[in-house]
């Protein structure tokens, strides 16, 4: 078995929701002998891409290609908080502009004006692909119309904007809605990251990473088996 990760870059990303995962998969690939590889895209292409964070930039080296088989991984942004059903005005046919003081949900609106909607939609077409998305990620999805009446989650100040996207929103630290994998807030793209290991490689891996990076999983994954609690 081997699985390839494509992290997706975009003006504006948060760190922590890319390098988090990242390291966490990338460990997991080298405690399995290679079953798990993961690279960096961008929907552009090979470019140096500007995090929203004192812009410090990461280097994708690669396209984002829906065709390939494994998981995407779409990070949130980094910004100023806005309010939560701020969504911004945009327009597909005006080029894409980055400042380091936007409000979250403006860098997150941002994206839906370049190529990567578009990328992300083949992506979840595509049954051999399940889409992960960390914090602000699930919002990138949801503002481009891909996840409606699907369960998901982000972070807890983006849960009311997600929910008027019609997603069910969850109010969980990771939720598992089959090809479509969700992460809270920044931090989550820890227990993120270990659960897709332990799904999709198992859980003797995903163990080994945590005890290596000396951090257990928080919570438990939201899926839509088994009763429905009852109404307190």
């Amino acid at each position: 078995m081997h699985v390839h990760v494509q992290i997706v870059l975009f003006d504006g990303f948060d760190p922590l929701d890319v390098v988090a995962p990242y390291e966490v998969l990338y460990a997991g690939g080298a405690a399995s002998g290679g079953a798990v590889t993961v690279e960096l895209v961008s929907a552009e292409g090979p470019r140096d891409v500007v995090s929203g964070t004192g812009g410090l930039m990461l280097r994708a080296t690669g396209t984002l290609d829906p065709a390939r088989s494994g998981l995407v991984l779409v990070p949130g942004a980094s910004g100023r908080v806005g309010e939560p059903g701020e969504v911004p005005d945009t327009d597909a046919d005006s080029e894409p502009v980055w400042r380091q003081d936007e409000f979250i949900p403006v860098l997150l609106g941002r994206t839906l004006s370049t190529e990567l909607p578009g990328l992300l939609k083949a992506a979840m077409d595509n049954p051999r692909i399940t889409v992960a998305a960390v914090c602000g990620g699930s919002l990138v999805l949801a503002m481009a119309g891909l996840i409606e009446g699907r369960n998901a989650t982000t972070h807890h100040l983006g849960l009311d904007m997600l929910e008027a996207t019609g997603v069910y929103a969850v109010h969980a630290r990771v939720v598992d809605d089959g090809d479509l994998v969700t992460g809270a807030g920044v931090t989550s793209g820890l227990d993120l990251g270990l659960y897709l290991l332990e799904r999709e490689i198992g859980p003797q891996i995903a163990h080994a990473v945590e005890e290596l990076f000396a951090h257990e999983r928080r919570g438990t994954t939201w899926r839509a088996h088994g009763p429905a609690p009852a109404a307190v």
